[in-house]
């Protein structure tokens, strides 16, 4: 009888750890077991604000990262987490349920490389940015636009653009539009270093100006950034004698219209700051946002006395280079043949 009563008591302890067992293996499989199936070693997340549990979970779903949304629910609620933080993750293949609920929970993000390229609006910039970031343009827009905004910088709303530098940085993908320009500051003045700031004072200009300058030089000379020096030199010559800077650039920015080509003498009576054959001196603002090497041909410039330029009639992309104006005319007219042969009209 005790032997038999031992039998169904091992029996019982026997099947009573078997159940313990199994309910501890499924507590580990919805834990820590691989809870991430995706055909790849990695992928990357991008989980929008505001979003909360529930939004977080049909994503991860809808984009095949989980098959399982119970469990992952389930270890969710074993782990309070209800919360999960905006941005960038990097899914790898095999991760657990615990393992996805800690990133999002922590806001572990991975950041990204944004490269600024030289653009020529605010508004190709807030399109730009917000291709790569999570701000809408709109809100981008709407800050550069601000007056109050842009002197809290030392800018205004003309010159505002000369705060961003033109290079790769890196970003958490979830940047607001406000976090975006504050960073783009920092940039600022870690470009404005003393020894540029010394070389702009030299050449009696301020920082924003040297950015203006730059920015029609680069539009002048788009092809060939070994000129933009020499470019740098002949305008700032034009500066000093107090000339018109008669560039063409600038008009083309003040009509809007930039797939003009050639610009007719019944453009230059527009009635814009930014007409530089109508009102001598810089624009008020920059007409693209100048490369780095741009604003170093400005500061850098090569000395010479050329007070003007017209494009070489091969179309090479390069100026041929004037001290007066009748041996400019014969460049220019040249030019304008070669214009006419090619049926450029505008």
């Amino acid at each position: 009888m005790a032997k038999s009563k031992f039998k169904i008591g091992a029996l019982l302890f026997g099947g009573l750890f078997i159940v313990c067992l199994l309910i501890v293996y499924n507590y580990y499989q919805k834990i820590f077991s691989s809870a991430v199936e995706i055909n790849q070693e990695d992928k990357y997340f991008y989980l929008s604000s505001p979003t909360d549990l529930s939004d977080l979970t049909f994503s991860l779903y809808n984009q095949g990262i989980i098959t399982d949304t119970l469990s992952f629910l389930w270890v969710a609620k074993r782990k309070s987490f209800k919360t999960p933080k905006a941005g960038r993750y990097l899914i790898e293949n095999g991760m657990s349920n615990n393992e996805l609920i800690n990133i999002f929970r922590s806001g572990r993000q991975v950041p990204l490389k944004f490269t600024l390229n030289s653009v020529r609006t605010k508004e190709d910039l807030a399109s730009v940015a917000s291709s790569v970031l999570e701000f809408d343009s709109l809100s981008l827009i709407s800050l550069l636009n601000n007056k109050d905004f842009a002197e809290k910088y030392g800018f205004d709303l003309n010159s505002i653009s000369c705060l961003f530098i033109p290079n790769t940085y890196e970003f958490y993908w979830n940047t607001t539009a406000e976090e975006f320009v504050r960073r783009m500051a920092r940039e600022y003045k870690g470009f404005w270093n003393e020894e540029r700031k010394r070389k702009a004072n030299a050449l009696d200009l301020t920082q924003s100006e040297v950015c203006i300058l730059a920015s029609i030089v680069q539009a002048e000379q788009l092809a060939h950034p070994d000129e933009r020096p020499k470019v740098a030199g002949l305008y700032l010559n034009r500066i000093r004698k107090g000339m018109r800077l008669q560039s063409d650039p600038t008009l083309i920015f003040a009509m809007g219209d930039f797939s003009i080509q050639r610009v007719l003498n019944e453009d230059k009576t527009l009635d814009s700051p930014y007409n530089t054959y109508k009102y001598a001196s810089l624009p008020p603002g920059p007409i693209n946002i100048p490369e780095r090497s741009s604003l170093e041909a400005v500061l850098n410039p090569i000395e010479h006395s050329y007070i003007y330029m017209c494009a070489k009639a091969d179309f090479s992309g390069y100026h041929n280079f004037s001290k007066s104006l009748s041996q400019h005319n014969q460049f220019a007219n040249e030019y304008r043949r070669e214009l006419n042969r090619r049926r450029i009209m505008r």
